[in-house]
């Protein structure tokens, strides 16, 4: 993420709780592991990481496999989006936009987010409705 630009817009978004960011554990254990193979950051600076998302973001529990898109990690963003309720999925990703939507959840880049939300009051997620499918989790708990 560079300093003024469009990933720094988004998180401040959300840390000022304009948005609301839904992850889940699969989600997070990928990030991780990018930022420690692809970024060579320390178990430190990762642990830092999962302590900033678990304070920031709302975790749910996707208990349904997702099979939609080639990718299997992508397919973990829309379990967890569909478990959290979501509006949309943020992404950088050049495939999963492809789908446009996905079950009533838009799939927009980062761009056409923040576009989107000049001069818009921002919207938090719902919160998920309990049933059978899906469970929300404490933070704490990953």
């Amino acid at each position: 993420m560079f300093p003024g630009g469009r990933g720094e817009a988004a998180l401040r978004r959300i840390v000022e709780e304009q948005d609301q960011l839904v992850l889940s554990k699969p989600i997070v254990d990928e990030l991780l592991g990018i930022l420690s193979r692809k970024f060579s950051r320390d178990a430190e600076e990762l642990a830092h990481v999962a302590v900033f998302l678990s304070d920031l973001a709302l975790f749910v529990r996707p208990r349904r496999r997702l099979r939609v898109v080639k990718d299997d990690p992508d397919n973990r963003i829309l379990e967890c989006a569909l478990t959290g309720r979501a509006e949309a999925i943020v992404t950088g990703d050049r495939a999963l936009p492809a789908l446009g939507e996905y079950r009533g959840v838009r799939v927009i880049g980062l761009r056409e987010f923040l576009e989107g939300c000049e001069g818009a009051a921002g919207k938090r997620a719902p919160e998920p409705r309990p049933d059978e499918q899906y469970d929300r989790i404490d933070a704490q708990t990953i």
